[in-house]
């Protein structure tokens, strides 16, 4: 399986920074970086309204992310608390 290159659209990466405890921010970030050996690990859910989303919980947060697999790259559109990521 081919490792793929994580990419944090800038947007995410300030939710990232404004997350209240450094703990979470290295929590999420180590999620993250987990996404480039394996794009769609268990318990990870296809977003049923956009074409090739997904999105995988780490505690109260979700991780909202694209797979491109011709490119071999997930780029991370949003990170943010449960009931605020998918508005």
């Amino acid at each position: 399986m081919a490792v793929y290159k994580v990419l944090l659209k800038s947007s995410a990466s300030r939710e990232i920074e404004s997350l209240p405890t450094k703990e979470i921010r290295r929590r999420v970030v180590d999620r993250i970086n987990a996404l480039a050996s394996n794009p769609r690990p268990p318990g990870c859910e296809k977003l049923a309204a956009q074409h090739d989303r997904y999105r995988v919980r780490q505690g109260r947060y979700r991780i909202v992310y694209e797979v491109l697999d011709r490119e071999v790259l997930v780029v991370v559109v949003r990170v943010a608390d449960r009931k605020d990521v998918y508005r």
